[in-house]
């Protein structure tokens, strides 16, 4: 972290010759000066006074050599500082965090198996739920994240992590609060008649593309294809449109300006764990826990 020749001038400086410094260093005299040599010609400064009865600090010398000591002890700090930080780098699980992909789920098994993990500390990355960068997050996973929770059915995902499922989530209908149908307890697909459907478009999610199949049989319905992964705009456009968005159950707090309804069908999209496709060991355990 510092230029390896200060250990040699501090040396001198204490010892007062290059003899007693190249003892205290295991290198040779010449060595020694030449090492202080290649330092004031480094920094165009004269460290020393050399004369028959030794070796004397310049008053430049005594400003470096006091500022090498400081540098010394800064130095061995830092090192002492990042050890630490990379030991609790080892132990610590980050967990992603988003509006649409809450960690709260992975939060209620960690308390189930965290005596397993002694030491460990758990460390929530915020991110945002954005159709255009949502990709770039999966794929931060082993670096930026030890693991997402999220709804995944998606094959784009899917070719960036693995997957462990924990269940599934309802596919249901939001509509605006002000909408006719917010005042049901509950959806027929016959009530979206003459309704434009919002949904994303077919291709990336088998699970999805099943509830398309089924609409499509219901030419009544107009279907408006969203952006491939719904952020916080398409759920804003529900709102202001007064269409009728395909969404999830465990989205039904998102947005305080709509309403999420059951349908009568069985629709559902699993969720579960995001990781790494290459996991380190602590991660596999926690998955292996978790199973158990």
């Amino acid at each position: 972290m510092y230029n390896p020749h200060l250990k040699a001038f501090v040396c001198v400086a204490d010892c007062g010759s290059f003899n007693k410094a190249s003892e205290r260093l295991y290198i040779s005299p010449p060595s020694v000066m030449k090492q202080i040599n290649t330092l004031e010609n480094h920094l165009n400064i004269k460290l020393f006074d050399r004369n028959n009865q030794g070796l004397r600090l310049t008053a430049a010398g005594q400003v470096i050599y006091r500022h090498a000591k400081y540098l010394f002890d800064y130095s061995t700090k830092a090192i002492e500082e990042a050890k630490q930080q990379e030991q609790i780098a080892a132990t610590t699980f980050c967990i992603g965090s988003s509006l649409l992909n809450p960690c709260k789920p992975f939060m209620d098994l960690w308390y189930q198996v965290n005596q397993a993990f002694p030491g460990y500390r758990l460390h929530v990355v915020p991110f945002d739920d954005s159709h255009t960068s949502i990709l770039s997050e999966v794929a931060a996973l082993g670096d930026k994240y030890d693991f997402l929770v999220a709804a995944c059915d998606s094959t784009d995902w899917l070719e960036l992590c693995n997957f462990k499922q924990l269940g599934v989530y309802r596919v249901c209908c939001a509509v605006a609060r002000e909408h006719p149908l917010a005042q049901k307890d509950r959806l027929t697909i016959e009530d979206i008649y003459g309704q434009t459907l919002m949904m994303v478009k077919r291709g990336d999610s088998s699970a999805i593309d099943t509830v398309r199949d089924e609409v499509e049989q219901h030419p009544e319905i107009h279907i408006e294809d969203t952006p491939q992964f719904y952020d916080m705009e398409v759920f804003n456009r529900c709102a202001q449109t007064q269409n009728v968005m395909l969404t999830l159950e465990c989205w039904q707090d998102v947005h305080p300006g709509l309403v999420t309804l059951p349908v009568a069908w069985d629709f559902a999209v699993p969720y579960g764990i995001l990781y790494a496709k290459y996991a380190g060991d602590d991660v596999l355990k926690f998955l292996s826990l978790i199973q158990k």
